[in-house]
This record gives C-alpha cells, sequence and structure tokens, in this order.
C-alpha cells in the first residue's frame, strides 16, 4: 500500500511538473498572441476570433478522439507525451509565419497536442481518492498557472530583446522537456492485452450529466477567448508593452486560487464553486462594459483569474465524478468537444460583433448566456 501510495504520489508530482513546463512555454506566446495576430501579421477580429475559435473546437475533437481511444485500448501515457510534442512542434510554425493564413496549420498542430488532456485527467482521477481528487486536479491547475506566470515572465522581459518570433521559437523548448518527462517517469501499468470495447453512447451517459454538459456548452457559447479581453484593454488605453503584465495579473491570480478553490470544492461541493465561477465572470463582464478607471481595470483582470481558479478544475472534477468509471476519459474528452465546439462560434460571433456593433457587444451576449447556465445548474444533482 505504502509503494503504491508513492508512485501516485510520483506519478502527480510528474504530472504536475510537465504541466508547469508546458504552460511556461504557451505562456510565452499568449500574452503577445493577439498583437502578433493583429499588428504584425495585419489581421481583423474577426480572423483573430477565427483563429482562436478554430483552435478551441480542435482542442475539443483532439481531446474527444483521444479520450475515446485511451478507454477503447486501455492507453493513456502515449497521448500524453505526443500532446505536448505537438505543442512544442508548433511553436516553430508559428516563428515562420509571415502572414496570418500561415497560422492556420501550426495553430490545427498546436491545439492537436491537447489530446494529453483527456488521458491525463482520467488517470489522474484514477489514482486519486474521492478525498484528494479535487486537491489533485487543484494542483495541477496551480502548476499549470504557475508555469504561464514565469512563461509571461520571460514574454516581458525578452520580447524587446528577442522579437515575437525568435521569442515564439524559444517557447518550444519546455514543453519538449515535459514531454520527456512523462516518456521517461511514468509507468502505465499493464493492461494484460488489449480489450476493445464498443464505445461510448448517449445511453451510457444519464440525464443528469447530459444536464451538465448542456449548460456548460451554453456558458461557453459566451466564453470567448481571452485575445478579446487583451485587445480591449490596448483600446482601452494601455500600452502594447503593458498588455502582457495585464495577462499576468490574471494568470497569478488563476495560479494563486486554484488550489484553494479545488479544495473547498471537496468540502462543500462542485456545485457551489461553479456557481461562484460563473458570478465572476459576470462581474468581469459588467466591468468591462461601465470601467472608466484603469485601476478598476487591473482590478478586473484579477476578477477573471479567480474566475478561471474556481472553473476549470472544478468543472473537470464534476464531469468524473458523473461519468460511469469505465468511460470516465470518453467522457471526459466528450465533455471538451462539447465545449470546444461551441468555443469556435463563441470566439467568431465574438469578433463578428465586436467589427459590427462595438466592443461591448460580446460582453452583454456573454452576460445572457451565463445567466441562463448558472440557473440550469441548480438542477444537476452531484450525486456525492
Amino acid at each position: 500500500m505504502e509503494e503504491a501510495a508513492t508512485d501516485q504520489k510520483k506519478a502527480i508530482r510528474t504530472f504536475a511538473l510537465a504541466s508547469f513546463l508546458n504552460d511556461m512555454g504557451s505562456d510565452i506566446i499568449y500574452p503577445i498572441w493577439p498583437l502578433f495576430v493583429t499588428n504584425i501579421l495585419r489581421a481583423n477580429m474577426a480572423a483573430l476570433g477565427f483563429l482562436d475559435g478554430l483552435g478551441d473546437a480542435l482542442v475539443s475533437l483532439s481531446q474527444a478522439a483521444s479520450g475515446y481511444f485511451s478507454d477503447r485500448f486501455k492507453k493513456r501515457k502515449i497521448f500524453i507525451w505526443t500532446g505536448y510534442l505537438c505543442g512544442s512542434l508548433s511553436r516553430f510554425g508559428y516563428a515562420l509565419s509571415s502572414i496570418w493564413q500561415h497560422l492556420i496549420p501550426f495553430r490545427i498542430l498546436d491545439r492537436v497536442g491537447k489530446i494529453r488532456s483527456a488521458p491525463r485527467d482520467a488517470l489522474v482521477a484514477d489514482i486519486s481518492t474521492n478525498e484528494t481528487r479535487g486537491k489533485n486536479f487543484g494542483l495541477l491547475r496551480t502548476m499549470d498557472n504557475a508555469g504561464a506566470v514565469m512563461g509571461i515572465l520571460i514574454c516581458i522581459a525578452f520580447v524587446n530583446l528577442l522579437g515575437f518570433k525568435l521569442l515564439f521559437a524559444l517557447a518550444a523548448i519546455p514543453s519538449m522537456i515535459g514531454a520527456l518527462l512523462i516518456f521517461l517517469n511514468i509507468k502505465e501499468k499493464k493492461s494484460g492485452g488489449v480489450k476493445i470495447y464498443k464505445g461510448i453512447s448517449l445511453k451510457d451517459i444519464d440525464k443528469n450529466l447530459r444536464l451538465y454538459m448542456f449548460l456548460n456548452a451554453l456558458y461557453a457559447l459566451g466564453a470567448f477567448s481571452y485575445s478579446f479581453l487583451l485587445v480591449y484593454a490596448n483600446n482601452f488605453g494601455f500600452k502594447a508593452g503593458f498588455v502582457p503584465v495585464l495577462y499576468l495579473i490574471y494568470t497569478a491570480s488563476a495560479s494563486i486560487f486554484s488550489l484553494p478553490f479545488g479544495k473547498l470544492s471537496d468540502k462543500i461541493g462542485r456545485k457551489p464553486v461553479l456557481m461562484l465561477a460563473y458570478l465572476f465572470w459576470a462581474g468581469v463582464c459588467l466591468g468591462m462594459i461601465v470601467s472608466r478607471s484603469l485601476v478598476l481595470f487591473v482590478v478586473l483582470f484579477v476578477l477573471y483569474g479567480i474566475h478561471k481558479a474556481a472553473l476549470d478544475p472544478v468543472q473537470r472534477t464534476l464531469v468524473c465524478e458523473l461519468s460511469p468509471l469505465s468511460f470516465r476519459a470518453s467522457c471526459l474528452g466528450a465533455f471538451q468537444m462539447v465545449i470546444g465546439l461551441c468555443a469556435f462560434p463563441a470566439s467568431l460571433v465574438a469578433g463578428l460583433l465586436w467589427e459590427r456593433m462595438g466592443m461591448f457587444a460580446p460582453f452583454f451576449f456573454s452576460l445572457g448566456l451565463t445567466a441562463a447556465a448558472f440557473c440550469l445548474l441548480f438542477f444537476v444533482k452531484e450525486g456525492r
């Protein structure tokens, strides 16, 4: 028992370190991504929304596929390290792009790298107990965000020295190291031969989980990409050099609060924490609409980070607990597929609303969908 507990802790630590490294690489890019697309490659907001939405949709499809095949062949590890490798290679492609259309295949490769997520989450859920599952997911999210903070600091320190493209190439290195860590340190139990199952269908998902997926899809339709917040900040009056600092503030807030919210959900349940997450996002939208103060604008980025800290780990934890054990990775993948397929039109519609009706329009649209999702959450039974 002690040896098994030690192996589990080692696995969680390895996943946490790999997550830290991967997000460090990603967030060397993310703070300047919308400025790179719109200012350097001269794309408009609709094109930015297309690229971000396309990325979110591909994340969903790749996670659904990897979740299905991970359960089908009883394999998790190969999807995880391969996913990190895809993310690493895509950043070299970004560095070589000269017009925004060149970004499309590398954006696809980057987002296909998310095949790691559902198998990793399923493996973490499998080796956790009901008493530690929220904490473990919170730890992973904390390390994600801590890596992101480090990546943003590197971005701020070196973007003027190295330029966008050389910085993008540098961002490929941490994810390569993360892939190597997973490949060498994670020992997957042999399944005793390939046991193929027929696959998941709607009848395997009860009404409670279907309702939970539906309300999260509704929310996702209004949860446009963070890129809009950064471009909004640039238009609001923040200089381009300060925009990565706002992204740092958001990410640091998410990192600090993810583990506490994960632990809180272990104590009081998942639904109350998710409701808080929706309220925080509504506060961000309202604040962006009415704010005329630079200081208040900075506070809104803190609130945005707190919203992400409450939403991301708890959202996935509840999917794990509402899913049949034998279909856990498939349900996680299906959930991410639904969210991602809704995120594509979310960012695209937000871009079109921005271009045609003004930059406040996406926030009003999101507020309405968030209110609907909040009300539907009352009817979901946790079954704890």
